[in-house]
């Protein structure tokens, strides 16, 4: 899909309310609970930001880059995600801390990305974080420069397969606390993204597959 093309539809499906739990949960771990996301939120949880970038290719075609988190002992450990992270105070708001978050895990230069808004926040009981979803774009595909410590390897995925209905599928998942669950799953490059990236990826593509283009 071309890059200009998906800009284009971006801006005008952000015109639009989000859907918020209607779309989070279409990927939500099942059986699917509405109501836990309320219940199981913490007094003191912590503010947090992540990308979801679009590029183009030499060729015009748009990508998407998601991170592989490196193994550690915590409970995100080598699982994908969008590039992100924790809110500092110096950031003063949680765009500049997706920004400056995606230049020191990826390399790209965040000055010159170009912000066109935001999903809805999520909440993650695992890491008692309120995470905010930044949507931008880069007009040149960037050189990565992943942080090893952060960053295993990065996942370039053109836009056309994010949006294939046939990379969603539903299985049992090990989880990093030692047990396993159901859940749905994006299957890009035979990873397995499940959990809040996917969950925010089902508000994108609910979003996306919504609007009247």
């Amino acid at each position: 899909m071309q890059f200009g093309r998906v800009i284009s539809k971006l801006e005008q499906m952000l015109e639009s309310p989000l859907p918020g739990r209607k779309g989070q949960i279409t990927m939500a771990p099942l059986p699917v609970n509405e109501e836990r996301f309320a219940q199981q939120m913490r007094k003191g949880f912590r503010k947090g930001a992540v990308l979801m970038l679009f590029y183009p290719d030499s060729s015009g075609n748009c990508y998407v880059p998601f991170i592989k988190r490196p193994t550690y002992e915590g409970v995100h450990s080598g699982q994908i995600a969008f590039p992100g992270g924790k809110m500092e105070e110096s950031d003063g708001d949680l765009a500049k801390t997706a920004l400056r978050e995606s230049e020191e895990e990826i390399g790209i230069d965040s000055a010159k990305v170009t912000l066109l808004g935001r999903m809805s926040d999520l909440y993650i009981p695992p890491s008692n974080f309120m995470v905010s979803p930044y949507l931008g774009f880069l007009s040149e595909q960037p050189k990565f420069h992943p942080d090893p410590l952060e960053v295993e390897r990065i996942i370039n995925c053109p836009m056309n397969t994010l949006l294939d209905k046939n990379i969603r599928k539903t299985g049992i998942i090990n989880t990093n606390g030692g047990y396993k669950i159901e859940a749905p799953y994006f299957d890009i490059e035979s990873e397995l993204v499940w959990g809040a990236t996917a969950m925010m990826l089902g508000e994108f593509t609910y979003m996306w597959e919504s609007q009247d283009f």
